[in-house]
């Protein structure tokens, strides 16, 4: 889907008053800190569009082993998750222009994040909209799943 059909998409759902929650990611291997940021993130709103970072983009930002699930694996279980209404695959190494298409009430994003440095802050907040940082679930971490699973802790 193109950034103007999501666009369009968007606003009919805004215009039925519906408030619109967005976040984005990698979600390479889905664990339990993941679905618990997803539902607090799903419960902001009524309508939760997560951006997926495409292979190609997953590859750029972690490195050349990653992602260990593709794209198309990993935006079905994210479909599969209550409350999740729509994901969709940006390629970009970051999802402003995303971001600005969606154009969500609210932004969010996880606890290693600042609202400083939350990309796409200032398109949410120009127009009344807010950031929300949610904390993580201690003890999970994609990272130490992949380190557990070759050994190295």
């Amino acid at each position: 889907m193109e950034y103007f059909e999501i666009a369009e998409k968007m606003e009919k759902i805004r215009n039925s008053g519906k408030k619109i929650v967005f976040t984005n990611g990698c979600f390479d291997i889905l664990h339990a800190g993941h679905v618990d940021y997803l539902r607090k993130a799903s419960d902001l709103g009524d309508y939760f569009v997560i951006g997926l970072n495409s292979d190609t983009s997953v590859k750029k930002l972690k490195g050349k082993n990653r992602p260990i699930n593709n794209e198309i694996a990993r935006k079905l279980v994210l479909e599969g998750i209550k409350g999740v209404d729509e994901v969709i695959l940006f390629d970009e190494d970051t999802p402003y222009e995303l971001i600005d298409a969606v154009f969500p009430h609210i932004l969010v994003k996880g606890g290693d994040y600042t609202p400083k440095n939350i990309v796409g802050r200032d398109i949410v907040e120009k127009y009344g909209g807010r950031v929300e940082v949610i904390p993580f679930l201690e003890g999970y971490s994609t990272s130490d799943i992949i380190a557990k699973i070759r050994g190295e802790i």
